[in-house]
Parts: C-alpha cells; sequence; structure tokens
C-alpha cells in the first residue's frame, strides 16, 4: 500500500540527497588529501633538464616537488599541502600550488605565500648527480 507524498516527505528526502552528495567524494582524486607511502630513497625523480629554471615539477607519485629557482639550485619539497593535506599540483609564477583552498608556497625555500596553509612546505632531501636528480 502506498502512501501519498508529503510535503515533509519530499523535503526530508531533498535534504537528505544533498547532504549525502556533499559527503560524497567525487572529482579528481589527486587533490584529495593523500594517505598513500611516499617513494624510496635513491629513486630517480628526473634530469636536470626536466626542470624549468625559475619553476618546478610535481612528481604526484612519489609526493615530491623539485624546484629551481636559480640555474642550477635544486631544491625539494613534500607535496603535501600543510593546510588540509591535498597533493600540490603546479609550479607557476614562482610559487608551488594547491587546488584545495589555494595555498601557494614559495619554490626557493617552501614558505607560505598565500592561502591558510600554516606551515611552510617540508624540506625533502634529493642528490644531484650529473643531470640525474633522486631522492636521497
Amino acid at each position: 500500500m502506498t502512501h501519498p507524498s508529503t510535503r515533509r516527505t519530499v523535503i526530508l528526502a531533498a535534504g537528505t540527497s544533498a547532504l549525502l552528495a556533499g559527503c560524497s567524494e567525487y572529482g579528481d582524486k589527486s587533490s584529495s588529501p593523500d594517505e598513500s607511502p611516499k617513494a624510496s630513497s635513491g629513486q630517480q625523480l628526473a634530469t636536470t633538464s626536466d626542470i624549468p629554471v625559475g619553476g618546478g615539477t610535481v612528481f604526484k607519485d612519489q609526493k615530491v616537488v623539485v624546484t629551481q629557482p636559480a640555474k642550477g639550485d635544486f631544491k625539494a619539497f613534500s607535496a603535501i599541502c600543510t593546510h588540509a593535506g591535498c597533493t600540490v599540483n603546479k609550479v607557476a609564477d614562482g610559487t608551488i600550488d594547491c587546488p584545495c583552498h589555494g595555498s601557494k608556497f614559495s619554490v626557493e625555500d617552501g614558505a607560505v605565500k598565500a592561502g591558510p596553509a600554516p606551515r611552510p612546505l617540508p624540506a625533502e632531501k634529493i642528490t644531484v648527480e650529473g643531470n640525474s636528480i633522486r631522492l636521497a
């Protein structure tokens, strides 16, 4: 036996649907908080020519971003934002950018330049031998 829908049931169902949709995970998971393990030391990340001067490259799988603030000066930082644990997604205009809430970090030292991030990106150890950049 079915009962006619009342206004209260329709509003309750719509509210429940909206709540569940808001709690669901959707979109590009690369910007979601990341809890998978980090890359092992000694792993080659790139060659020196892969990292643009004044910019950098994000290595999502290894959770590392490598920058070259000045020619021949290579730096590495965690690619995990200190605000909400999202993975940074690009390096542009001298900053490492997080897509989740707009935090921006310096390519020189990982310092917070903008956004809600409370701390700089932690430095990661790399070695540069010849033209090879590896995790230390």
